[in-house]
C-alpha cells in the first residue's frame, strides 16, 4: 500500500494552483490522501514567504508538521514552496527534523523528491499547462487557472520578482485547452490568475493578450463565468472594457491601486494617483454600471503620515469601491524599499487599517442593499455546515474566498442544486452577504 500523503496549501490562490499540481503528480503516481495530517504518512507544506505573517504561518505549521513526525517517527515532512525559495539554508537550519526542501524550481518533481530519487534540476520557476496533471481542490462549480508565472513589475516593497522571477505567459493554446477540460468535468466558473493577469502575453509579443485569451475562452462550451484577478490598473485598457461586455466576463476588476497619496506612490513605484484613479473608475463604470469594483492598499508604507493615510481615507471613500483589502506594510529584505526601514509602529499600521475597513463596511452594506428584491444570478457550489437545506454560493460580482457569499434556502436537500447557475431573489443584504431564495 503505497503512503498517504496530506498536503496543506498556505497563501494565495496561486499558491493554491501549484498545490493542485503536486497532487497531481503525486495521485499520477499512485499515491493516496489523508483527510489529516495526523493520519498522513506524509505531510507535504506549499509555504507563501511573501510578507512577514505569511512566513510566521509558515513556520508554526513546519513546526505542527515537526511535533506530528516526533510523535510517530516513520512519519515524514516536506516543505515546498515560496519560502523555501526565499529563505532555504535558514529554514534548514531552524527546522533540521524536515526531511527534504522544495523549492518553486521542482513542483513536478514532488514524486522524486518524495522519493529521494535523483531528479534533474531546473533554472527559473515551473509554469505548469494543459497536459500537467492536476487535482482541483475547489468545490466542483469553479476553479482557478494560472495564465503565467512570475513578475517583470518592480514595485518598491514587493518580493515576488525576487521569489518567482519575471513574468512568463502560457501560451494561449495552452489556456484553452485546460479550460475545456475543466468544462468537461463540469467547472461553470473559471479565474483567471496570475502576478498580473493584464500584462499576459506581453512577454510573447501579444498585444492586448488578454483580450485575444478572453476571445478565444468565451467560445468555450459549459463555462457559464470568466473572472478576472489581480490586474494593474494601469494596464485596464479601452478594449479589455470592450471584451468584457461579453456576458461570459463577469463584470468584475480585481485592480490594486496600493496607495493615493502621489509622494507614496512614488517611493512604491506605483503610477496610478488618487485623481487618475478616480477618473478610470469613472470610466470603467461609465462603460458597465453593473460592474464591481475590488482593490488592495497598503497602509504604513515608509512616509506614510495622517496626512498621507487621510488622502488614502478620502480616496477609498469617493471610489466606493465594492470590495476592499488592506494590508499593513511588511519591510522585505531584498526589495528597493527595505532600506527605508519600518518607520511606523504595528499599532498605528494596525489602527489605519482598522479605519480603513470600518469605512468600506459602510460603503459595502450601501452596495449590497441596491440588490435587496432583485433577481440575481447565483452559482451555488457548497451546503452550509449543518444545514441540508442551506447551500452557499457567488453571484457574478463576488469572487471566490476574498468576497462575501450569498446565502440561499432551498425546498429540499441542496446538493442537487449545486456545480449550476440558478436564479435567486435577494431578501436581505448585510455587510458583505445576501440571502435569498430560489426563483421557480
Amino acid at each position: 500500500m503505497s503512503p498517504r500523503i496530506a498536503l496543506i496549501s498556505l497563501g494565495c490562490a496561486k499558491n493554491l494552483v501549484d498545490s493542485e499540481v503536486m497532487l497531481g503528480f503525486l495521485k499520477q503516481a499512485g499515491y493516496g490522501f489523508a483527510s489529516t495530517p495526523e493520519k498522513a504518512d506524509i505531510i507535504v507544506l506549499n509555504t507563501c514567504g511573501f510578507i512577514q505573517p505569511a512566513r510566521d504561518e509558515a513556520e508554526n505549521a513546519i513546526r505542527d508538521a515537526l511535533r506530528l513526525k516526533g510523535r510517530d517517527p516513520g512519519k515524514r515532512v516536506v516543505v515546498a514552496g515560496c519560502y523555501v525559495q526565499r529563505n532555504r539554508e535558514a529554514l534548514a537550519r531552524a527546522f533540521p527534523g524536515v526531511d527534504d526542501w522544495v523549492d518553486v524550481s521542482a513542483f513536478d518533481k514532488i514524486v522524486e523528491r518524495i522519493e529521494a530519487r535523483p531528479s534533474t534540476r531546473r533554472r527559473g520557476t515551473f509554469l505548469y499547462s494543459h497536459r500537467t496533471p492536476r487535482v482541483v481542490s475547489t468545490p466542483p462549480g469553479w476553479a482557478y487557472v494560472k495564465v503565467s508565472e512570475g513578475c517583470s513589475h518592480e514595485c518598491a516593497f514587493c518580493s515576488i520578482p525576487r521569489i518567482k522571477g519575471p513574468y512568463r505567459s502560457r501560451p494561449v493554446s495552452s489556456i484553452v485547452e485546460e479550460v475545456r477540460e475543466l468544462a468537461s468535468q463540469g467547472v461553470k466558473e473559471v479565474d483567471l490568475i496570475s502576478q498580473d493577469t493584464t500584462y499576459y502575453g506581453r512577454d510573447l509579443g501579444l498585444k492586448h493578450g488578454l483580450v485575444r485569451l478572453l476571445r478565444k475562452l468565451v467560445d468555450v462550451k459549459g463555462i457559464a463565468w470568466l473572472r478576472i484577478l489581480y490586474g494593474y490598473p494601469e494596464e485596464v485598457s479601452d478594449a479589455l472594457l470592450e471584451v468584457m461586455q461579453d456576458p461570459k466576463v463577469c463584470p468584475y476588476l480585481d485592480i490594486p491601486f496600493q496607495h493615493a497619496d502621489p509622494g507614496i506612490l512614488k517611493a512604491m513605484r506605483r503610477s496610478m494617483n488618487a485623481d487618475r484613479g478616480l477618473r478610470l473608475i469613472e470610466k470603467i463604470r461609465s462603460r458597465n454600471p453593473d460592474v464591481a469594483l475590488r482593490t488592495s492598499l497598503i497602509v504604513g508604507f515608509p512616509g506614510e503620515g495622517r496626512k498621507e493615510f487621510n488622502r488614502l481615507m478620502r480616496f477609498v471613500r469617493e471610489a466606493a469601491f465594492d470590495h476592499l483589502g488592506v494590508f499593513t506594510y511588511s519591510p522585505e529584505s531584498g526589495t528597493a524599499a527595505f532600506n527605508r526601514g519600518n518607520p511606523v509602529r504595528e499599532t498605528v499600521k494596525e489602527g489605519r487599517r482598522s479605519s480603513l475597513m470600518r469605512l468600506q463596511a459602510e460603503i459595502s452594506r450601501r452596495h449590497n442593499q441596491k440588490y435587496k428584491g432583485r433577481r440575481l444570478d447565483v452559482l451555488l457550489d457548497r451546503t452550509a455546515p449543518g444545514d441540508p437545506a442551506l447551500v452557499l454560493g457567488r453571484t457574478r460580482f463576488q469572487a471566490p474566498e476574498v468576497d462575501g457569499l450569498v446565502r440561499v434556502r432551498t425546498p429540499r436537500p441542496a446538493a442537487g442544486f449545486l456545480q449550476a447557475v440558478h436564479q435567486v431573489e435577494i431578501t436581505s443584504a448585510g455587510v458583505y452577504d445576501l440571502r435569498g431564495n430560489l426563483v421557480g
